[in-house]
């Protein structure tokens, strides 16, 4: 019966991420660099709302978009740090993840035949729900302009089949932001044109470089804007992301996200409540964290004579691999666990412009980064 499966379904496949790691999960004394997981708890505060909200009965079916109480705390919270307003009875839709957000924008905007143009490397979780779309995943090559995804980059693959435009950005897998006038720059083009971008910011409350900025303060009208709280407030279980558009999207995107899983879990709503209000700044304890790991990660990978592009935020390194060793990304990692039991994610997760590169991420202890490291800078020894 296998032959009756949607063939678009039996022609994607996992994530490269989630597959290395599931194929080295299980080695004993790993040290892995690999998952985007922050190693900090879940605040207390917030899981306290949790168990308070269990306690209290919360566990019925809240509004599909979400309790308004939470819609409220998500448009403040994102006035109060990116100056972006929206309505919180019509403009924002409360999410399984962000996951799911992107999942239900791509599944409202997109159509047979239609492009999406993304940077690459990217993080693999656009191009298979692009596909599935009967929609065309373009990329654009940014690996020889420091992984900036800018308007240069992209103008010349723009035709009249673009739809949507993606911005993620802190990447993932490259740590690397995109500046104002940048932004400004994009929207600028974009204004006159029929084509939406999809802003995914999951990363916003970790930069270090500079305050986040969102083009939905340039460009408000044609921007879906991804957020949530795995990343900010080390949430990733609760599955709390946020979609943000103007009315005339959310209430397509509303239908969607009502077909697909009713409402997110009521909850973890409550806690996020409570993350988004009383933790408004909780990221910044664990930021300051990451800020120290990046600047150590930055100064041992360099110190190997590795080619590496700073993160601007997140909590990633994208590695190229030298030229002196003859393997591709996957091999490389796979010869990489098997000598030094240091776990990373090959490059070719992130589309084949990621070939030849490696991600680190730097969500873990510094005892596991020193240790990590210096494994790997004895194995490079053998090549360089």
């Amino acid at each position: 019966m296998e032959h009756l499966i949607n063939h678009r379904v039996k022609n994607i496949e996992i994530s490269g991420i989630r597959k290395f790691f599931n194929l080295v999960a299980d080695l004993d004394d790993l040290i892995s660099f690999t998952i985007g997981q922050p190693d900090f708890p879940t605040p207390n505060h917030v899981k306290a709302a949790g168990i308070q909200a269990i306690e209290d009965n919360f566990t019925s079916y809240t509004h599909n978009a979400g309790t308004l109480e939470l819609r409220k705390a998500a448009t403040q919270f994102v006035q109060k740090k990116y100056d972006l307003h929206y309505q919180p009875e019509s403009e924002v839709i409360v999410t399984m993840g962000a996951s799911e957000a992107i999942d239900i924008a791509f599944r409202t905007i997109l159509a047979e035949g239609s492009e999406v143009i993304l940077p690459g490397p990217i993080y693999p979780g656009y191009e298979p729900i692009i596909r599935m779309m009967g929609s065309v995943p373009v990329h654009v090559d940014i690996r020889n302009n420091q992984f900036r995804f800018t308007l240069e980059m992209m103008k010349p693959y723009i035709t009249d089949k673009t739809r949507c435009i993606v911005l993620p950005y802190p990447s993932n897998p490259t740590g690397v932001s995109l500046s104002s006038n940048e932004l400004k720059e994009i929207a600028e083009f974009i204004k006159d044109k029929d084509i939406f971008i999809l802003a995914d910011e999951i990363y916003s409350e970790l930069t270090f470089e500079h305050k986040h900025t969102s083009i939905a303060s340039f460009i408000k009208d044609k921007t879906i804007v991804i957020n949530g709280l795995s990343k900010s407030h080390s949430m990733t279980g609760w599955r709390i992301g946020f979609l943000f558009a103007p009315e005339y999207l959310t209430k397509h995107i509303l239908k969607v996200h009502q077909y697909n899983v009713s409402c997110a879990n009521s909850i973890a709503q409550k806690a996020a409540y409570e993350a988004l209000t009383a933790g408004i700044n909780d990221a910044e304890v664990m930021k300051e964290e990451y800020n120290k790991r990046r600047e150590y990660v930055y100064m041992r990978l360099t110190g190997m004579g590795l080619d590496v592009v700073k993160p601007d935020g997140a909590f990633y390194y994208f590695v190229k691999i030298p030229d002196a060793i003859p393997l591709n990304s996957f091999d490389f990692a796979l010869k990489l666990v098997h000598e030094t039991k240091v776990a990373v994610v090959p490059g070719s997760a992130f589309s084949e412009f990621g070939e030849g590169y490696f991600r680190l991420s730097f969500a873990c202890s510094m005892a596991n980064l020193e240790l990590g490291l210096n494994k790997m800078e004895s194995f490079f020894r053998q090549w360089v």
